[in-house]
């Protein structure tokens, strides 16, 4: 997929507001012609998902036909009535409140439709439940057969409202102030966009790149390729502070996981500069850092201290009839539909493959779906209020392909509804007080593999411990916890109180032992209030983590990372077994005399030598040309760990991660590190930014992305020195 510049036909035309203040008020007040037509459409929609849900309910009847269009149209008029006092209280409840008064608002909207309205005869006050589920399911089947399978439906006011703000003389060109929306695709390579756009699923994109108004362009996605690495990166322009998903800290004698919310907030603490790819007015979605962002929804690092944010952002889902239960009933699909792409993979024996059962099934409907529609309207609130950049990260993608694998059927499917969000937003983006310059990147790749379990036949930690001859060591062992990441967001802002968090998640709770092993990111952990460093005197003896195929051992009893001199005389069966193991391609270790080495099964290759000193084989060559350079600086990272693994990489590019995942990155091998930016063609990446990668110049790790993205942002005139890009209008 590629674009050579040309005149942009795909972009949002510029659309203004009369100046005019006698146009602009009649243009505000007084209904467009595409206005009513979108009224009357949901006023019959309403009215056909009303007459079913009467036919089936009891406690509820139809006395006259015309009974339907007047409760539809008292449904319609109560939903405008509340929702200037449903913002207000969100304003002041947060999003907590929001929830339960929308809820609330909403039943009380139907009630009072089928309760007042001639035509209509109520018998029973639960029916009005039943009536409220199946009008949802019912206008979520007719969007389906119509070919309107998106999710419109949760920001069509918001056009609505928009287009009347621009006035009649909308796209007539007048120029209006820069901004740019930067949408990230969780873990989508350049190549799997490729085959998407291939397989028709992503004809936003497609169109956008074959009219000449963006282009695509692939950037290496640095060791460890995780999205808290990319994500620092890309927002603070300090991946350089993140060595794994999650990692040993000595200082705090404790696992630091990027996916709990005090951990988030404390690591942007130590990253932040204050001067964020967001700072000065911009607004973050659903990510795991703000960026310094002045607003922040679903982010991480801000749930603590503000929870999901500013609860009138949330007040147009959870308030608006029948979109909240529309949302919920469309997750309850997507857990079917869960349930019978798993159950064909194991039927039609599918290799690799791991289990998804369990709680996977119920985050993957809340991230595909609610979650989904929520960032949707968020970041919609936000071009219309004229944000001057705004980043979400849409997370459907990186869900799926864990379980399922990367190129598999239903992680490719899973772009398309990622590609109906991006048109629904360049629709908005059409009526917003800023011409939006719309950017689509991803933060990694993934690679299909086996587990490192499966082919060893046991952990990690247990092949560590056994090299020590050790097997009753105290180990601390990670274990899967990156998919509870949103929904840790999303109850946090929920149900915490200040100075709480709450926690979901494998293991999330105090350590679970047997056999003298910590799984340290797994149950769920229920509000543990400040939770404090553990006791230095409690520190155990290894601690085993997994990055996808990254793995990383720790041996936390010094105060310092151990050399492979003292490894070797401490267990010196360790070092050469782990790189002996099939599952394992290569281990790095830092030296007294020779310092980092890369050690393989017949060979190893000094890191920070002059030249390419190799004895054996090399332990690199089947990994990308960038390998040591990746693995050199990786290494020298902060708080990484004595030894770091990468899995062995297979002839057709496999990788085995090293937790529970068949679909995976972290580390190198095959399409994980091969990301992509898909930008305005008229927006060049600046050569000198870039590096050479196996015969290609590209940008060369996320905080090189980042420092692109601030270039636009200048050359726009969104950053202009030393003058802060505020907004341009109130919220609507």
């Amino acid at each position: 997929m590629a674009g050579a510049p040309a005149a942009p036909e795909g972009a949002p035309p510029p659309v203004d507001g009369d100046p005019r203040p006698g146009r602009r008020s009649r243009a505000r007040w007084l209904p467009r012609v595409v206005d009513v037509g979108d009224a009357l459409f949901s006023l019959v929609v309403t009215a056909l998902g009303l007459g079913a849900a009467v036919a089936l309910v009891d406690g509820v009847a139809l006395t006259s036909p015309w009974g339907l269009l007047l409760a539809a149209l008292a449904v319609g008029l109560g939903d405008l009535l509340l929702r200037a006092p449903l913002r207000l209280l969100a304003a002041v409840a947060g999003a907590g409140g929001a929830l339960v008064a929308g809820v609330a608002a909403q039943v009380l909207v139907v009630w009072v439709a089928l309760r007042l309205v001639p035509g209509v005869t109520l018998t029973s006050g639960w029916s009005v439940l039943w009536v409220l589920l199946l009008t949802s399911v019912v206008m979520a089947a007719g969007r389906w057969v119509w070919g309107a399978s998106d999710n419109a439906y949760v920001v069509a006011d918001v056009v609505r409202r928009a287009r009347r703000r621009t006035g009649p003389s909308a796209g007539a060109g007048a120029s209006r102030p820069p901004g740019m929306l930067v949408v990230q695709l969780d873990g989508v390579s350049a190549p799997v966009l490729d085959q998407a756009v291939d397989a028709g699923l992503v004809p936003t994109m497609q169109r956008w790149v074959e009219q000449g108004s963006h282009r695509v362009d692939t950037w290496w996605a640095t060791v460890p390729s995780t999205t808290p690495a990319a994500q620092a990166g890309l927002l603070h322009g300090a991946a350089d502070r993140i060595p794994a998903f999650r990692w040993w800290d000595r200082a705090l004698g404790r696992l630091v996981v990027t996916n709990h919310p005090d951990d988030a907030a404390l690591v942007e603490d130590r990253l932040s500069d204050g001067r964020g790819l967001l700072h000065d007015g911009g607004t973050a979605v659903a990510t795991m850092f703000s960026g310094d962002a002045s607003s922040a929804f679903l982010v991480m690092s801000r749930g603590r201290r503000q929870g999901m944010g500013p609860g009138r952002g949330y007040a147009r889902v959870f308030a608006r009839p029948f979109v909240l239960a529309r949302a919920v009933t469309l997750t309850a699909g997507e857990v079917v539909k869960e349930l019978y792409q798993a159950r064909r993979q194991s039927v039609h024996d599918v290799r690799p493959r791991v289990p998804r059962g369990g709680w996977y099934v119920v985050l993957r409907a809340v991230t595909n779906v609610l979650l989904r529609d929520l960032a949707t309207s968020l970041v919609a609130d936000a071009l219309v209020r004229g944000d001057p950049v705004v980043f979400v990260d849409l997370v459907d993608y990186d869900e799926v392909a864990h379980h399922a694998g990367p190129t598999r059927p239903e992680s490719l499917r899973s772009l398309e509804g990622l590609d109906q969000v991006l048109r629904v937003l360049e629709e908005v983006a059409r009526v917003a007080p800023r011409a939006y310059d719309l950017v689509v990147l991803s933060d990694h790749g993934q690679t299909l593999g086996a587990p490192f379990e499966q082919v060893e036949g046991r952990s990690l930690l247990d092949t560590v411990r056994a090299l020590m001859a050790q097997p009753g060591a105290d180990g601390v062992q990670s274990t899967d916890g990156e998919d509870w990441g949103p929904v840790n967001a999303l109850l946090n802002g929920l149900l915490g109180r200040p100075g709480d968090r709450v926690v979901m998640g494998p293991d999330a709770g105090g350590a679970r032992r047997r056999g003298r092993t910590r799984h340290e990111d797994g149950v769920p952990r229920v509000r543990e209030h400040g939770r404090a460093p553990a006791a230095h005197g409690d520190v155990p003896d290894v601690v085993v983590v997994g990055s996808g195929n990254l793995g990383l051992v720790w041996f936390p009893g010094g105060p310092q990372r151990l050399v492979l001199e003292d490894l070797q005389e401490r267990w010196p069966r360790l070092v050469p077994g782990l790189a002996a193991r099939p599952a394992v391609g290569v281990v790095v270790v830092d030296s007294r005399a020779r310092g980092l080495v890369a050690v393989g099964a017949r060979g190893l290759r000094l890191l920070e030598a002059e030249g390419d000193v190799v004895e054996g084989e090399d332990p690199l060559a089947p990994y990308p040309g960038r390998a040591r350079a990746d693995l050199l600086r990786a290494a020298r990272l902060a708080d990484t760990g004595d030894l770091l693994l990468v899995s062995a990489v297979g002839p057709r590019g496999r990788v085995h991660a090293f937790e529970g995942q068949v679909g995976s990155h972290g580390g190198l091998g095959g399409e994980q590190n091969l990301a992509f930016v898909l930008h305005p063609t008229d927006l060049v990446i600046d050569d000198a930014r870039c590096e050479d990668v196996d015969g290609r110049r590209v940008l060369v790790g996320p905080d090189a992305v980042h420092g692109q993205l601030v270039a636009w942002l200048v050359e726009r005139g969104v950053r202009p020195a030393g003058v802060p890009a505020g907004r341009v209008q109130e919220d609507v």
